[in-house]
């Protein structure tokens, strides 16, 4: 009788949404950079391309991302 339980790798074929299927429960990613590099440029941008603030754009834009993570 074959087995009813399927390897990891078969479950994430073709999936690309930031959700890793396993056997077990449902986990999202934490960000990855580019994500979060792209965010930090949006923020940059929207609040005039002033320079000097690269460190709190990035802190901002991560902390956001992963607020949307949870």
């Amino acid at each position: 009788m074959p087995s009813k339980r399927r390897s990891a790798a078969s479950l994430e074929q073709g999936v690309d949404n930031g959700v890793k299927q396993t056997d077990g429960p449902i986990v999202k990613e934490a960000p990855k950079i580019d994500e979060i590099e792209r965010r930090a440029y949006e923020i940059y941008l929207e609040r005039g391309s002033s320079h000097g603030r690269a460190m709190d754009d990035w802190l901002q834009a991560e902390q956001e991302l992963k607020r949307d993570v949870s």
